[in-house]
């Protein structure tokens, strides 16, 4: 007789796991088995709440979009309405991004996102919220916002790909560089 209750707790408990293992591993080549046990439950478990290491990996992301989205939220709270665009910029460089484990799991979801549908769609739907925020935030400041967000959108993943690749210790290098960039930007 399963436990009332104990689903949320057990899910979150293997989507932790998940984002864990490939931290540990640095890539997707970890098995059911492994996050189950990294979560303390059976493999035929994991399978019962997510079907599959997809599923498993997707919910994974779903989470750590979900924090992303939560440290784009407190620095725009905190932002002058001429500067969201800047808030923006830091949370996504913010350091829990460059964890070890959100890097392998980013660098994790862009490869599995070529060959997965719903990743695709899930990773769709992150540049239409990076730049839907970015165009809503540079329209009291630039005259094309829409294009600029674009180019910005572009240049944050790229800065965060180098980045996370060359240095993950030092973001704000890449912060510094994207924010000169939208300075330069808007000037124009």
């Amino acid at each position: 007789m399963p436990k009332l209750g104990m689903e949320p707790i057990r899910r979150e408990a293997l989507v932790r796991a998940t984002i864990d293992e490939i931290g540990d591993a640095g890539s997707l080549h970890v098995t059911v088995s492994q996050i189950a046990r990294r979560a303390g439950m059976s493999s035929a478990l994991a399978h019962h709440y997510f079907g599959g290491k997809d599923q498993i990996f997707l919910a994974a992301m779903r989470r750590i979009l979900s924090d992303f989205g939560a440290e784009v939220r407190v620095e725009l709270a905190n932002a002058a309405p001429d500067r969201r665009a800047e808030a923006i910029i830091r949370a996504c460089f913010a350091p829990s991004c460059f964890s070890p484990r959100a890097i392998s799991a980013w660098m994790t979801f862009y490869v599995m996102a070529q060959t997965n549908a719903e990743a695709l769609r899930l990773w769709q739907l992150y540049q239409w919220r990076l730049r839907s925020n970015l165009t809503h935030a540079l329209r009291p400041v630039a005259s094309d916002p829409k294009a600029l967000a674009a180019t910005l959108a572009a240049l944050i993943d790229g800065l965060y790909l180098r980045s996370a690749l060359n240095d993950p210790d030092t973001p704000e290098t890449a912060t510094r560089h994207a924010l000169s960039v939208l300075r330069l930007l808007c000037a124009a």
